[in-house]
C-alpha cells in the first residue's frame, strides 16, 4: 500500500483524488512512518490531503524531523488545530522536541485549555510517571446511575476506552469499572454500586519505570495516575508503557557498553555526536586500564624468569571480564524486574559462589587437561594456572552481583557498573591473583 502511495506522490501532476482514496484505506502508523520517504514539498502535499479527522492522529506517528517542517510550513490556525486535535501526552512529546522558536509558535496557536495542560505536563519531572500520562480518561462519578454514566462517556474523547475511573465529587479515586459491566447494568443501578474498589494506580512523581513494571504485573491495559492527595489527574495508556520498556531497555543496553545514552535514531546521529557519547567513557576506562598496565611492569621480573606465565595472562583476564560481564547483566536484569531486592543480597552472593564453583572446577579441569597436555613436565605450572582460573571465576561472579546491588542501594545506575568497569576490576583481580599464586607454588619465583 506505502509503494502505491509514493508512486502516486511522484506522479506529475499529483493524483489528487486517487491518492485521499489510497490514504483514507490505510493505518494511520503505516501513514506516519511513510512520510519518512518524502521529500519536504512531498511530505507537505501529503498531510494537507488528509482528512481533517485522522491529521492529528498521523501526525503523531510522523518522525520529529518532518513534524517540525510540516509545522513551519502549515498556518497558525492549522497548527492550533492539529496540537488541540493530539492527545496531551503525544504534544507534550512533540513539543519537547522542538525548539523554542516552534514551541512559542505552537503554544500561542492553540487554545488557552489545550496549552493549560501542556504547561502542566511539562513541569513534571524527566521520566516521571507525570510527565507521560495524557489527562484525556474517563471518569464517572460514583453517584452516576448507568443512565448518567453513558451520558458522560458521550461527551467525552478519550483514548482507548476499557475502562471507567469512578471518584468522589472532589476526584478523590474510588474504583474503576469496566465499560462491559456497565453495558450489563441496569439503567438505575449506581455506578459506586458496581465498581470494583480495590484498583491498582501509579502517583505524578513515581518514576516511570515503576509505571511499566505494574504494567506487566497486572496485565492492565491502562493506569491511573493520582496526585499525592488521591485525586485522579490522568492515565498511561498501555502503548506508552511499551515506550516506556523500550526506552529503559535501550538506555540499560547503551549504558552497560559505555555509551551515553541518546533518545536519537543511529542514522538521525551525527558522526561527531557519536563520538562524544563514546570517548568519554573509553577516556575513563583507558585511564582504569593503567592499573593493569602498572601490574605487569611490577612483574617483569617474574615474567623474564618464566616467560610461560604470560602466554596465560589474556586467557585469565578475558575470563574475569565475561565471567563478571555475565553475572552483572543477570543481576541487573532482575533487579529491574524486581525479582531481586537489596535485602536478597546474601542470597544472591551465596548463590553466585556455588554457581562459580560449578563452572570453575568444570573449566579449571578442562584447561589442566589441556595445558599438561602440551606441557607435560609444567605440573606446577599447570596448578597455578588452574588455582588461578578458578579464584577469578569467582571473585568475579562476586563482583558482578554485588556491584550492581550496591549500586542500587546507593541510588546509582547499577547499569554504568556493568560490563565497562566490572571488566576492568576483574582484569585487575586476574593479574592480581595470577602472580601472587604463582609466587607462591612456583619455585623459580621465591
Amino acid at each position: 500500500m506505502s509503494e502505491k502511495i509514493l508512486q502516486l506522490v511522484e506522479t506529475q501532476p499529483l493524483q489528487v483524488v486517487q491518492l485521499r482514496k489510497e490514504l483514507s484505506g490505510m493505518n494511520i502508523v503505516d501513514i506516519g512512518e511513510m512520510f519518512e520517504d518524502l521529500s519536504k514539498e512531498q511530505a507537505i502535499q501529503v498531510f494537507r490531503l488528509l482528512p481533517k479527522d485522522i491529521a492529528a492522529n498521523v501526525f503523531a506517528y510522523i518522525e520529529t524531523e518532518k513534524q517540525q517542517i510540516l509545522v513551519e510550513a502549515l498556518t497558525d490556525n492549522e497548527v492550533g488545530k492539529i496540537i488541540e486535535g493530539l492527545f496531551a501526552d503525544d504534544a507534550v512529546d512533540f513539543i519537547e522536541e522542538m525548539p523554542a522558536n516552534v514551541v512559542n509558535r505552537v503554544l500561542r496557536s492553540v487554545n488557552s485549555e489545550k496549552r493549560a495542560t501542556i504547561n502542566q505536563l511539562l513541569q513534571y519531572p524527566d521520566d516521571s510517571v507525570g510527565s507521560i500520562m495524557t489527562t484525556e480518561y474517563m471518569a464517572l462519578w460514583e453517584d452516576f446511575n448507568i443512565i448518567e454514566a453513558f451520558a458522560q462517556i458521550r461527551k467525552m474523547r478519550v483514548k482507548g476506552l476499557q475502562t471507567c475511573y469512578v471518584v468522589r465529587r472532589d476526584k478523590l479515586l474510588v474504583g474503576s469499572v469496566s465499560l462491559r459491566k456497565l453495558l450489563l447494568a441496569k439503567e438505575h443501578e449506581r455506578v459506586g454500586n458496581i465498581m470494583r474498589p480495590t484498583i491498582i494506580s501509579a502517583q505524578t512523581l513515581d518514576d516511570q519505570e515503576k509505571a511499566a513494571r505494574l504494567f506487566r504485573k497486572y496485565d492492565l491495559l491502562s493506569l491511573p495516575v493520582v496526585d499525592k492527595e488521591g485525586r485522579l489527574v490522568g492515565i498511561i495508556t498501555v502503548d506508552d508503557a511499551v515506550d516506556i520498556v523500550e526506552e529503559e531497555t535501550t538506555e540499560d543496553f547503551e549504558k552497560m557498553a559505555a555509551i551515553v545514552p541518546s533518545e536519537d535514531p543511529y542514522m538521525k546521529t551525527g558522526v561527531f555526536r557519536h563520538a562524544f557519547r563514546r570517548v568519554g567513557w573509553l577516556f575513563i576506562l583507558m585511564l582504569t586500564a593503567i592499573l593493569t598496565e602498572m601490574i605487569i611492569t611490577d612483574m617483569e621480573e617474574a615474567l623474564a624468569i618464566l616467560p610461560a606465565l604470560a602466554a596465560f595472562m589474556p586467557m585469565l583476564m578475558d575470563m574475569g571480564g565475561n565471567v563478571g560481564s555475565q553475572t552483572s547483566t543477570l543481576i541487573i536484569r532482575s533487579m529491574a524486574l524486581d525479582e531481586i531486592k537489596f535485602a536478597d543480597i546474601y542470597k544472591v552472593w551465596w548463590r553466585e559462589i556455588r554457581i562459580a564453583l560449578l563452572c570453575g572446577l568444570t573449566l579449571s579441569g578442562v584447561n589442566a587437561m589441556r595445558v599438561l597436555i602440551f606441557n607435560p613436565d609444567q605440573v606446577l605450572l599447570t596448578l597455578t594456572v588452574t588455582l588461578t582460573l578458578l579464584a577469578v571465576i569467582t571473585m568475579s561472579k562476586s563482583l558482578g552481583c554485588l556491584l550492581p546491588m550496591f549500586a542500587k542501594k546507593l541510588n546509582l545506575d547499577p547499569a554504568v557498573l556493568a560490563t565497562p568497569i566490572i571488566k576492568t576490576l576483574a582484569d585487575v583481580v586476574a593479574l592480581v591473583l595470577y602472580f601472587g599464586i604463582a609466587a607462591i607454588l612456583l619455585p623459580e619465583l621465591r
